[in-house]
């Protein structure tokens, strides 16, 4: 049997000649036109950053290594007792583009679990910081203290350095980091929520059970670990904090160094930050409706209410995609099937609003996407499940979104890309182009 690293080599050799001959051959070919609009509205749309991990279809949503989420879900060997497959397996899936088998799966189980104890200086520096801190603050600390075990960066410091093999140190610095960030947010967890008790590791359990298991939190909330994180892996190259991996990565930071700029990135009140916002609102919302789930006429009312008096509909809307969100699809399918959470009152407020917000978005005629998003839904089972921290949450979106960087970096140098570097105008110039006198 091939190991992942092994299969990943053979990915990576039988790639290199196609972009190679990309630059060589075709590298003045146009992908298309720059507006003043795009320059100035956050490069919102161009075509300049290149994955084979995943895509964002406007209409289908994400696809991972060409899969949809269900058929991603279907294909991946699933943990046994459970109807959601390994993490691990689908970071195979998503370094190789192929789908693991079962024994291919169990080699990276127990390679993250050879991997997985946190550095007692790790430790050190968490509790150093004060217990205030925001816990993305904390996990971002943990990543970049554990720079100095980089093999990346150790390896270029000695001298070793070489673009054609770097990737395998990458490759390693990406697995220990994969290998750690669990249980790194379980302790930040337990540490600043739960009394600073905390759960030893259980070594029978896969990366989304020992997480549920150090979290303190009981099935089926490792299926919920699973798929959070499966779906919140990536979402092509273009969002913040993917971006920021590649761009930091790009000046051959090590995997440290970039994923913890990816981290501040997610911690963003426009990006990572959304799905505690969204539940927020929610709650107060279903406050503003007597604390009880409301019929659709009074909640059709409340939701024009809050458009005319300025407001927007939180989890509603995306930058890309012009349909609901498969991810949203994917945890509501997840709420309808677990007894007791189809029932849970602010669920049916969730569910009610996915069935009555589109129309009324539509007929207010200002939204370009009325559909939801994956932060409509989210917050909503962390809480049914006792993980009602909201500012934890976004530590949840970092520990799946390093699936996507990780293996997105890993590629980047395999594959040689160079430092990014766009070239800026200055406003005068866009007036110039616009025939501004």
């Amino acid at each position: 049997m091939s190991t992942l690293k092994e299969t990943l080599r053979k990915k990576i050799e039988e790639h290199r000649p196609r972009t190679t001959r990309l630059v060589k051959e075709f590298g003045d070919v146009k992908l298309g036109d720059v507006t003043i609009s795009q320059a100035i509205g956050g490069a919102r749309g161009i075509k300049c950053l290149v994955t084979d991990i995943s895509y964002l279809d406007p209409m289908e949503g994400i696809r991972f290594r060409g899969k949809t989420i269900p058929e991603t879900f279907a294909a991946l060997p699933k943990v046994p007792g459970s109807d959601y497959p390994y993490v691990e397996g689908f970071w195979w899936m998503l370094l190789t583009g192929d789908v693991p088998t079962m024994e291919q799966t169990k080699e990276v189980v127990a390679d993250w679990k050879k991997r997985s104890q946190i550095p007692a200086y790790v430790i050190d520096v968490l509790r150093a910081l004060p217990r205030d801190s925001h816990p993305m603050a904390m996990f971002s600390a943990a990543i970049v203290a554990m720079q100095r075990d980089s093999v990346f960066a150790k390896n270029y410091a000695a001298g070793k350095f070489n673009k054609m093999t770097c990737w395998e140190d990458m490759y390693e610095d990406a697995s220990e980091l994969m290998a750690k960030l669990g249980p790194i947010a379980a302790y930040i967890y337990r540490m600043k929520y739960k009394g600073d008790t905390h759960i030893p590791a259980d070594p029978s359990l896969d990366m989304g059970g020992n997480f549920a298991h150090m979290m303190g939190v009981d099935k089926p909330y490792d299926d919920v670990a699973r798929m959070y994180f499966i779906l919140h892996s990536d979402h092509e190259s273009g969002n913040v904090s993917a971006h920021t991996t590649h761009l930091v990565a790009s000046a051959l930071s090590d995997a440290y160094y970039s994923y913890a700029a990816g981290i501040n990135g997610l911690a963003g009140p426009l990006h990572g930050l959304a799905n505690q916002e969204v539940l927020s609102w929610t709650q107060n919302f279903m406050d503003k409706l007597g604390g009880k789930v409301p019929t659709k006429e009074e909640l059709e009312k409340a939701l024009w209410d809050t458009l005319n008096s300025g407001q927007v509909i939180p989890g509603y809307g995306h930058a890309v995609l012009r349909k609901t969100d498969p991810r949203y699809t994917s945890q509501r399918e997840f709420c309808l099937k677990t007894p007791g959470l189809k029932e849970y009152p602010l669920f049916q407020l969730v569910s009610m609003i996915f069935e009555v917000a589109p129309d009324v978005l539509l007929k207010h005629g200002k939204a370009k996407n009325p559909w939801p998003n994956v932060d409509a839904q989210s917050g909503v089972i962390q809480w049914y499940y006792g993980v009602t921290e909201y500012d934890f949450y976004t530590v949840l979106f970092g520990v799946g979104r390093a699936l996507g960087c990780l293996a997105n970096i890993t590629w980047d140098r395999a594959l040689g890309y160079a430092i990014e570097r766009p070239k800026s105008v200055t406003t005068a110039m866009l007036e110039d182009a616009a025939g501004i006198k």
